[in-house]
């Protein structure tokens, strides 16, 4: 899987101070993409742009409340005025709350979607915007296998619906690109169980969310930047609509 026609060109990536952002972070930035990084928390992007500029990859840090449509155009403001916009966005930032519909809370609710669902579109509007008459750019938003099941048993069913609507987001705009005709290519990628901090997030609870991964063997972050790569690799006249990928003793 070659990368190197994406060789000096800019990516985005929210979400990107831990798990599947930054692991997808560090194999970008081996393809030698400029990478700005995305996160509510500053300190951990200072630590990865240092690791990442140690190894001669050009990075920003863009602390990022995506909460706050403020926030994300300032966000979109730093990359144009360092490299002009993005060739590619990585939506990965995303959380989950423990609840059921019956006693969920509006606020968790709200959040989910804030994030999940409205940050995520208004970074694709803004990256369309920067990429328009490019010959090569591509969207990417990481879901979960919840966008196409809620999740059984697992008080989800909120977060699933989130994710579902990802799903419509991601098929509704490949078909407007392919109405105008454009070049720019969007694909989502739809993982299973990941070790990661967001079962932690998920239940407010660091020893619950450790639990999550007893049961068995869940995908590592890296697994997920694989998909993120092979989904770049394509030619451009390739487009991978979704990629669902689980622990192989996961059963749904």
């Amino acid at each position: 899987m070659s990368l190197s026609r994406w060789a000096g060109k800019a990516a985005l990536i929210t979400g990107a101070s831990s798990g599947i952002g930054l692991a997808t972070a560090r194999r970008l930035g081996q393809a030698g993409m400029k990478l700005a990084l995305a996160a509510r928390r500053a300190e951990p992007l200072d630590s990865l742009k240092n690791e990442l500029t140690a190894a001669g990859t050009e990075t920003i840090v863009v602390p990022t409340d995506l909460r706050r449509d403020e926030s994300i155009l300032a966000m979109f403001d730093a990359v144009r005025e360092a490299w002009g916009g993005v060739d590619v966005l990585i939506n990965n930032a995303g959380l989950g709350r423990n609840d059921t519909i019956a006693e969920g809370k509006t606020e968790d609710w709200r959040e989910v979607l804030e994030v999940n669902v409205l940050a995520l579109t208004v970074c694709i509007r803004e990256a369309l915007v920067d990429m328009a008459g490019k010959a090569d750019a591509q969207i990417i938003n990481i879901s979960s296998v919840a966008a196409h099941r809620i999740p059984p048993g697992r008080n989800a069913t909120f977060y699933g619906a989130s994710k579902h609507a990802v799903r419509g987001i991601t098929n509704g705009l490949r078909d407007e690109l392919v109405q105008q005709g454009s070049p720019v290519k969007i694909g989502m990628i739809s993982p299973g169980l990941v070790e990661t901090g967001f079962h932690a997030a998920f239940y407010r609870d660091e020893q619950k969310g450790q639990e999550a991964y007893t049961r068995f063997k869940a995908l590592e972050p890296v697994d997920i930047a694989d998909a993120v790569v092979y989904m770049l690799s394509t030619p451009p006249h390739v487009q991978i609509n979704d990629i669902i990928l689980r622990p192989l003793a996961q059963p749904h």
